[in-house]
């Protein structure tokens, strides 16, 4: 039973191939807190700076519309005054709708980087299951994010309570200030209550990020059954692979032994060791070994060569410094040259050459 519980614990960290998955399935660490105090900031930011031209195109726009009040209203009028308010409404928010968009997509870059992925906005209709959605609504994941939001909500409201609450002195003089110096008044305590709240957003949003990260890469995480799995699936069932070597390797062998019939001459060890010399020298530039093999191939090797008419000459240093230097289908060294040229010279010989 332990043995068991220990194989299927996520111990392995993720392969390269699980979280390429992962990615095409839009399973990514984003924590859609900082997208949320990022634009907020931003908002804020851009009503401070465009407030002057917001004010200023709102009153010319008032100013339009009630100067309109002493001319008939007909469909032609009030369709001219729509288009004409839609214009100078699109004018002066689109600037900021802009900016909160190119912010919004900057973020999610800086988190997970550019990439698509078609499966993650692929309609599911597994959704649609009201037991399934039950389930997660009532699951511990749930039951985390409620407590966490009610934490933060009460932790940006205590924060909001106190701004305000040091703000409390300035609040008699304003019964004998003007409604702009109210307005202007209560437009500044407002900006600080936001940049205070979106500053503690700021930092709750660093955490979320960190947990998101965590707990991602913890999900991740893959058992040791499941690693040796997908690199059996990548790589080949290991079995597979050693039965297709030893095919390549028989095929190979009975590539070599049918080179031994074309061979001038097999040097043995005696026993041990066969190899199998040919030498064409309008083709080759020094002799060649075609064959070669320890005991039951060297034994195979002399049999074609005996069948064949191959001479085979026993020669221990030579068949020995063959076999280990001279690879099949490789030409002879040069510190061999002699050796091999006083052996052929004598094979030519007898076959009557020279």
């Amino acid at each position: 039973m332990a043995e068991q519980q220990s194989k299927d614990e996520k111990t392995e960290q993720p392969t390269p191939k699980k979280r390429e998955d992962a990615r095409k399935k839009g399973q990514v660490a984003r924590s859609q807190e900082l997208n949320s105090v990022f634009i907020i900031l931003t908002g804020v930011m851009a009503l401070m700076f465009f407030h002057t031209h917001l004010i200023s195109g709102f009153s010319e726009a008032f100013h339009y519309n009630f100067s309109q009040f002493n001319v008939d209203l007909t469909t032609t009028k009030f369709n001219e005054l729509f288009i004409a308010n839609g214009k100078i409404l699109i004018s002066l928010i689109a600037p900021i709708i802009l900016l909160l968009g190119l912010v919004g997509i900057l973020i999610n870059v800086a988190q997970v980087g550019i990439g698509l992925s078609p499966e993650a906005i692929s309609p599911k209709f597994d959704k649609l299951n009201i037991f399934q959605g039950l389930k997660r609504l009532f699951s511990m994941k749930t039951l985390f994010n409620l407590i966490r939001d009610c934490i933060k909500i009460s932790i940006i409201a205590y924060v909001a309570y106190l701004t305000y609450k040091s703000e409390m002195v300035n609040y008699v003089p304003l019964a004998d200030q003007e409604l702009g110096q109210i307005l202007s008044f209560m437009a500044q305590v407002s900006i600080k209550i936001v940049l205070r709240a979106s500053a503690v957003l700021l930092l709750l949003a660093i955490l979320d990020y960190a947990y998101q990260k965590y707990d991602f890469e913890k999900n991740l995480k893959m058992t040791k059954q499941e690693v040796k799995d997908e690199l059996k699936q990548h790589e080949g069932d290991p079995m597979i692979k050693m039965r297709i070597r030893r095919i390549q390797r028989e095929m190979a062998r009975a590539r070599m032994l049918q080179e031994v019939e074309k061979a001038d001459v097999v040097v043995t060890n005696p026993t041990h060791i066969a190899v199998a010399l040919k030498y064409d020298s309008e083709t080759m530039p020094a002799p060649t070994v075609v064959a070669k093999g320890q005991r039951l191939i060297a034994e195979r090797i002399k049999e074609i060569a005996q069948n064949a008419g191959v001479p085979i000459i026993e020669n221990k240093p030579l068949a020995q410094a063959l076999f280990k230097s001279v690879e099949v289908g490789m030409a002879i060294p040069a510190k061999l040259f002699k050796a091999v040229a006083e052996m052929l010279a004598y094979v030519y010989k007898l076959k009557g050459k020279i």
